[in-house]
């Protein structure tokens, strides 16, 4: 099945992930494994007995022949054993095993066949183990204290390279280290969870991810803030580096990339941007492409870098609030470029999405969580999932705050305090900060200013938080509303009273009775 071969992949990938989650078991045999063909080719010794090939050396055949076209998921496997006509192989996890067995099962019994020279199967079974011990480095003793080489997919004899002209290049640490940190760890495939609301998204993201550069290109996902969209840019991102090899993934909001351009420009710096952003990247992620609008000159060097980039075929992946059509303030020559690879929406989860986000982010966070307060949570919180995390971590830091058993009772009486009566009421960042200047007795100003003063710093964090969890606002939105601060910024004190609810009752009661409090002024008008 070659990479290149992407006519109909999302409604494949789309058919087959509904297919697995109806299904439940950690092992399964593919294609009739219960049947073997007796005798094609097998040597015999004398005596009569079969001598089988090593079944290790088949799977290195396998993956030898199959490497290129099979994705990044066969790096993660391992041949255990061989009975008759099949050939048990183990996978770290279920979502693992479901690519393997619906995009790659063909072509890895054609070629585990050809090897035998016989009909042969694949079973497929769950070691979650295995993933660490294959991230492991291996140490030869004999080999000195020589660092070795990732674990890589073996490609095809004759595969075409990932990217033109990209297939002798050797990327060095720093440059892999500067993509690594423009990454968030916690945004994988692997604990993305996959709803109607997001399925179509999550596949054409895979697909990009298995051969950036080759179809999909330019690939846009727009909604609205806070329901996934960033998270599959970083997932995209850890994939390409994790599983290929010399290719440079560069991350960037689209509020820094606009920043260093205008730094650029006023330090005569533009080459250097140019070399970085057309030379020094094979793919691309830019997040909320929507803040381009309004800004001309960053508009025209956008438009030349996404030629030159789309021109040496490497991978361009864009979010945005809303699709192409509908960003207005945006050159028509930008917007029709965007609309040349595929555009997929990503919309409000359902119930059953919010409950399953829910239990991975308990189980993430190592919360023991009643499945009915897992259910009264999804229920309640609708909008998005940034605001029903909120909520669990709400809900659990109560708990633990006055040692308490989390249980129906308790979550309805901390949600009934964080969605009084005119819940429905817009909440704006002008509301939430200045109800946080009034609770805390500061200024507007001063909230929005870079004072660094412990009383103030605590304010802002809890204003900037508030910001993220009862608006919309992307993170560069909200640092404009407090006076253009960095939207690492924002994260950072989303983070930082995230954790101090936790672990500090009196910040727990202040967010909480902050919060009722803008809902309240937020009803009256």
């Amino acid at each position: 099945m070659p990479v290149d071969n992407f006519v109909n992949r999302c409604t494949t990938v789309i058919r087959r992930e509904e297919q697995a989650l109806s299904g439940t078991r950690s092992t399964s045999v593919v294609n009739g494994a219960d049947r073997c063909s007796e005798g094609d080719g097998v040597a015999v010794e004398s005596g009569g007995t079969r001598s089988e090939p090593d079944f290790n050396l088949a799977w290195a055949h396998v993956l030898t022949e199959c490497g290129a076209s099979g994705g990044a998921f066969l790096r993660n496997t391992k041949p255990l054993t061989v009975h008759e006509s099949t050939m048990m192989v183990a996978v770290p996890n279920d979502f693992t095993r479901e690519r393997i067995e619906t995009k790659m099962r063909g072509a890895l019994e054609e070629a585990l066949s050809d090897y035998y020279r016989r009909s042969m199967h694949l079973a497929i079974t769950i070691e979650p183990d295995l993933e660490l011990d294959l991230r492991a480095p291996d140490h030869d003793d004999e080999a000195g204290d020589t660092e070795e080489a990732p674990v890589r997919f073996i490609p095809r004899k004759g595969a075409q390279p990932l990217l033109r002209g990209e297939s002798t290049r050797t990327t060095t640490p720093q440059e892999q280290n500067v993509s690594d940190e423009s990454l968030n760890p916690r945004y994988t495939f692997d604990n993305f969870v996959i709803g109607d609301s997001n399925r179509f998204a999550h596949a054409a993201a895979v697909a990009v991810a298995e051969a950036p550069g080759k179809a999909y290109n330019p690939l846009m996902i727009y909604g609205e803030s806070g329901l996934g969209k960033t998270h599959l840019l970083h997932a995209l991102g850890h994939y390409v580096l994790d599983y290929y090899e010399n290719v440079r993934v560069k991350y960037v909001s689209t509020e820094e990339m606009t920043n260093e351009f205008i730094n650029a420009v006023g330090e005569n710096r533009t080459v250097e941007f140019r070399r970085k952003y057309r030379d020094d990247v094979d793919v691309l992620l830019i997040d909320d492409i929507q803040f381009l609008e309004g800004k001309t000159q960053t508009q025209e060097e956008f438009f030349y870098t996404f030629n030159a980039l789309h021109n040496a075929q490497k991978q361009i992946v864009l979010t945005s609030d809303r699709p192409p059509k509908a960003l207005e303030q945006l050159e028509s020559r930008l917007r029709s470029r965007f609309e040349w690879g595929l555009i997929t929406d990503i919309q409000p989860p359902d119930l059953e999405t919010r409950i399953a986000i829910l239990q991975r982010k308990a189980a993430a966070e190592q919360l023991l969580m009643p499945t009915d307060v897992l259910e009264f949570i999804g229920s309640r919180i609708q909008t998005n999932i940034r605001e029903l995390e909120g909520a669990l971590i709400r809900v659990t830091a109560f708990a633990s705050l006055n040692k308490e058993p989390v249980t129906l009772d308790l979550a309805d009486r901390v949600l009934a305090d964080l969605i009084p009566d005119g819940a429905d009421a817009e909440v704006s960042a002008q509301l939430i900060i200045a109800e946080t200047a009034k609770y805390f007795d500061v200024s507007v100003d001063a909230l929005s200013s870079s004072s660094r003063t412990q009383p103030l710093v605590l304010a802002r964090q809890i204003a900037m938080y508030l910001c993220r969890e009862l608006t919309d606002l992307s993170l560069p939105k909200i640092g404009q509303e407090f006076g253009g601060k960095d939207h690492t910024t924002v994260m950072h004190a989303d983070r930082k009273i995230r954790e101090l609810m936790r672990k500090q009752r009196s910040v727990f009661n202040q967010v909480s009775e902050l919060t009722n409090k803008i809902k309240q002024a937020a009803a009256r008008g």
